[in-house]
C-alpha cells in the first residue's frame, strides 16, 4: 500500500508539472505571437495610410491636372479666343491689325513732272467688315528682269493707322528715274506685304518701265510708312 501511494504521489507530481508547463508555453506563445501581431497591424495601417495619403496626394494632383490643368488649358483657348479676339481688338483696346484678305491693295503712278524720282502710290482699302489697325511700314519687292529688289524703308516714324471698314490709306514708294539714255533694269512687277503679314500681294507696276543700272551699293528704291503720302513727304 505505501508503495501504491507513492506512486499515486509521484504521477500526481508528474501530472502537475505537465501542466505547469503547458501553461507557460501557452502563454509564452500568446506572449511572443501577440507583439508581431501589433507590428503588423500598425504596419498595414500606415500602409493603408500611405496609400491613403498617396491616392489623396494623387487625387490632388488629378485635381490640379482636372482644376489647374483644365482651368490652364481651359484659360489657354481663351487666350487664343484673345488672339482669335485679335480680330476684334488688340490688347492696347485699338483694333485688331488688318489681314491681307481683308485688304484692298491698288498701286498708281504718283509722279509729278519735274520731278527728280519716280513715285508710286499704294492704296490699302479696308473691305473687312470691321475696324482694323495698320501700323509701321509694308514690305515692298520689285520683280525686276535682274532678279527681286526689295525697298528700304526711308526711316519716316511710323504711326499706327486705324481703318475703319470702307476706308483707305496710302504709302509711297520712290525710285531713281533711269536718265542714263541705257536700258536699265527692267521692273516686271510690285509685290506687297502688308504690315506684320506674310502674305502678299503682287500687282503690275504702273511707274517707269526701267531702274538704272547701280553699281550694287544698296537698293536705290524706298518706301515710306503707312499715311505717307506721295514721296513720304
Amino acid at each position: 500500500m505505501r508503495v501504491r501511494k507513492l506512486t499515486l504521489a509521484a504521477m500526481a507530481l508528474a501530472a502537475g508539472l505537465s501542466l505547469t508547463a503547458c501553461q507557460n508555453d501557452d502563454g509564452g506563445t500568446d506572449q511572443g505571437a501577440a507583439p508581431p501581431a501589433a507590428s503588423t497591424a500598425s504596419s498595414s495601417n500606415g500602409g493603408s495610410e500611405s496609400a491613403g495619403t498617396g491616392s489623396s496626394g494623387a487625387d490632388g494632383a488629378d485635381g490640379a491636372d482636372g482644376s489647374g490643368g483644365s482651368d490652364g488649358a481651359g484659360k489657354t483657348p481663351n487666350g487664343t479666343g484673345g488672339t482669335g479676339g485679335t480680330d476684334g481688338a488688340a490688347e492696347d483696346g485699338k483694333p485688331a491689325k488688318c489681314r491681307t484678305d481683308e485688304l484692298e491693295i491698288t498701286a498708281t503712278d504718283a509722279t509729278v513732272g519735274g520731278d527728280t524720282e519716280g513715285t508710286v502710290a499704294v492704296d490699302l482699302r479696308n473691305g473687312g467688315g470691321r475696324d482694323c489697325t495698320l501700323a509701321g511700314y509694308a514690305g515692298v519687292d520689285l520683280k525686276t528682269n535682274a532678279g527681286t529688289l526689295s525697298a528700304k524703308r526711308t526711316g519716316q516714324q511710323a504711326t499706327p493707322v486705324v481703318l475703319k471698314d470702307g476706308e483707305n490709306v496710302t504709302f509711297g514708294i520712290t525710285y531713281p528715274m533711269n536718265d542714263s539714255g541705257g536700258s536699265g533694269v527692267r521692273i516686271t512687277g510690285l509685290v506687297v506685304t502688308p504690315p506684320n503679314e506674310t502674305k502678299s500681294v503682287t500687282l503690275d507696276w504702273p511707274g517707269a518701265a526701267t531702274l538704272p543700272v547701280t553699281d550694287g551699293s544698296g537698293t536705290p528704291v524706298r518706301v515710306g510708312p503707312m499715311g505717307s503720302a506721295g514721296q513720304g513727304d
